[in-house]
């Protein structure tokens, strides 16, 4: 590296610290790290630095850092509000620049300053316009020596994160309760803070609530715990802040190994506990391939059926929806995810949410790596090819710049970004990694990346750089037959590419064709014994050619409108909408307004709203439904269901 060259990497460091020194390859391998092949080093330091400014916080952290946030809250169920204090720990950078945090929603009502945590003095702050995406940007003026920052503030009864439901939205029906669910940038709407996954924070709280409810978060706590009302946690290793979470209810504990275990409402524990209990096995699998778990514990709590997601994968505490506990375990792809996140999301994160790919991709990989091991491969390659197909539905839906994995969302709501896309063909590329350079040569890759970048946030430059570094330089031959820009950067997908096959699914397909031409009859079906996966590959196989007589023949033998599994429920459901099967009409209803899960009820609006009667039978549903959704859940159904 020439002269002039160090000198610029020496000024980015002498002026974002540690921001930039956390970044290894950002001097030193950039000239073999160039995020498109052939540019030149200058023009890297310019992508790469670019890629680090978060266009979705107000934050400005190579100024003023918050390092630690400490929260003092009560939860008035009253009024559906958390009131108290939020005390930042503060990095002063730069001498004489303010505090800049992300708020949405949140009422402030004073802002206090101290250097040492002892004497507190009154300080003026500003809260900004507010932006329908980005909240409002709450900036202080720091006195010289001012260390802490401590916020008095309410949430808003609208906050993106919270979801207050009554007593008949749980199981027991007796007792409120109370999630946070703050990916992408909904943080902000209940704490003020760096609301960016670049900016990695330990926290502590002091949680207050009646004294019948239990409050669980994302960090230590005791499973043997006393329920009064009075609750202290700390999380010790740092984390992006939308990974701060937050359960308040009528909530039980059963352990399933001395690190795992299960929350749930007490009608509910026994039975999430069966179906979780290989969650040790599963532990065991991703630390023989990635090294050592590093949050202590691994438990899991189930929420009620409004969760938006199938997971959160907040740390120590993955939160659950119930739709996976089918009773079969065919389910538990999902634990299998979300306990990869300790290694791909939670251990290495995404510094922006362009970068997400490098969260949910890694994550669906190493998915597929515990399934084989636990499950066998028959079950990890029907998953696989369920969710490329999937992809494949989606991607026919989504514009060009949406299907870019490397996404540009400046001026979006990076909710929007949360496709299939960074899943899926990011495991994909992954993939593609491994069958190019073999298996173990991959997993010693990964493994030393997770090492590298433990407790790091990264871009994709960053990734690169080190990808050049550590497997790519190594072999130009095999690296040639990577097209890394057109995985990175190009819709679709790259030409070529090897897809799994599942002899499983070869079988469905035979017998769905059959099945279809009337030579096999439905009697005849082994469907009994399928599994989910291979329930779900023969309603698509069979879907282009049913009529509501067939599904009728199908509904006799098998009764899948009543199926309690959600999974099958689902893409079941939407073809007795196209199809106007008017058995499974009730169910229809029943299901969207007990579920709130988006990926399972998202394409049963969409269904609906194809045609005018289903777009209005849809308002009339979702009229009843919409109390039960969790806010995002409602964006999202109100966007399909637009004029």
């Amino acid at each position: 590296m020439g002269s002039g060259k160090v000198r610029r990497c020496l000024r980015y460091t002498k002026k974002f610290g540690d921001d930039f020194l956390h970044k290894p390859y950002l001097c030193g391998a950039l000239a073999a790290a160039s995020f498109l092949a052939g540019v030149s080093c200058r023009s890297t330091m310019k992508n790469i630095d670019e890629d680090h400014r978060d266009s979705h916080s107000y934050a400005r952290p190579e100024e003023v850092r918050v390092r630690h946030v400490e929260l003092d809250l009560e939860a008035d169920f009253a009024q559906k509000v958390l009131r108290g204090t939020a005390t930042l720990s503060l990095k002063r950078v730069v001498a004489d620049a303010p505090l800049r945090l992300d708020t949405e929603g949140l009422s402030i009502s004073r802002v206090e300053t101290s250097q040492n945590g002892r004497d507190w003095a009154d300080a003026k702050f500003e809260l900004g316009p507010a932006d329908k995406i980005l909240g409002a940007a709450l900036t202080v003026p720091l006195p010289a020596e001012a260390t802490l920052a401590r916020v008095h503030y309410g949430t808003g009864p609208k906050a993106s994160a919270l979801q207050w439901l009554e007593p008949a939205q749980t199981a027991g029906k007796k007792l409120p309760f109370l999630f946070t669910q703050s990916e992408a940038i909904h943080a902000r709407s209940w704490i003020p803070l760096q609301d960016s996954p670049g900016v990695r924070i330990t926290y502590s709280a002091h949680i207050k609530t009646p004294k019948e409810l239990m409050a669980v978060m994302s960090a230590e706590q005791d499973p043997q715990g006393t329920r009064d009302g009075d609750y202290f946690f700390r999380l010790r290793q740092p984390v992006a802040p939308y990974l701060i979470a937050l359960a308040i209810g009528d909530l039980a504990f059963q352990p399933m190994s001395e690190r795992t275990g299960v929350w749930a409402e007490p009608s509910v524990v026994a039975k999430a506990a069966a179906e979780f209990n290989d969650t040790e096995k599963m532990m065991q699998a991703v630390e023989s391939l990635y090294g050592p778990y590093q949050w202590e514990r691994y438990d899991l709590l189930v929420l009620p059926p409004s969760f938006p997601y199938g997971g959160m994968e907040n740390p120590k505490l993955t939160f659950a929806t119930p739709t996976v506990l089918a009773g079969d375990k065919s389910l538990v792809a999902l634990v299998a995810h979300e306990l990869a996140h300790s290694w791909s999301g939670n251990l290495v994160t995404n510094a922006t949410w362009r970068d997400f790919w490098l969260n949910e991709g890694f994550t669906v990989y190493l998915e597929r790596r515990i399934q084989e091991k636990v499950f066998g491969q028959q079950r990890a390659e029907m998953e696989e090819v369920n969710e490329i197909n999937e992809l494949s539905e989606e991607m026919k839906r989504l514009a060009p710049a949406d299907q870019i994995l490397h996404i540009d969302l400046n001026g979006r709501d990076p909710d929007d970004g949360s496709t299939l896309v960074p899943y899926v063909k990011g495991s994909l590329f992954l993939r593609q990694l491994e069958q190019t350079f073999g298996r173990d040569r991959f997993d010693e890759f990964l493994r030393g990346y997770f090492t590298h970048f433990q407790f790091q946030s990264i871009t994709t430059g960053d990734f690169v750089a080190y990808l050049h570094k550590n497997l790519l330089d190594a072999s130009p031959e095999l690296a040639a037959k990577i097209p890394l820009d057109e995985w990175l950067t190009k819709p679709g997908m790259p030409s070529g590419i090897a897809l799994p096959h599942s002899e499983a699914f070869a079988k469905v397909a035979q017998l769905a064709s059959g099945w279809i031409a009337r030579s096999v009859k439905t009697a005849a079906l082994p469907a009994k014994a399928w599994s989910t996966q291979e329930w779900v590959y023969f309603l698509r196989e069979v879907a282009p050619k049913l009529d509501a007589s067939k599904m009728r023949d199908l509904d006799d033998a098998f009764h899948l409108t009543t199926t309690a599994n959600a999974e099958v429920t689902s893409p079941w459901l939407v073809l007795a909408v196209r199809y106007q099967y008017a058995a499974a009409s009730t169910r229809l209803e029943e299901y969207l307004t007990t579920v709130g899960r988006m990926r399972l009820i998202e394409p049963l609006y969409r269904e609906l709203a194809k045609t005018a009667d289903g777009k209005k039978k849809a308002l009339a549903i979702y009229a009843k439904a919409k109390p039960g959704y969790h806010p995002l859940t409602v964006g999202a159904v109100e966007t399909l269901l637009k004029p």
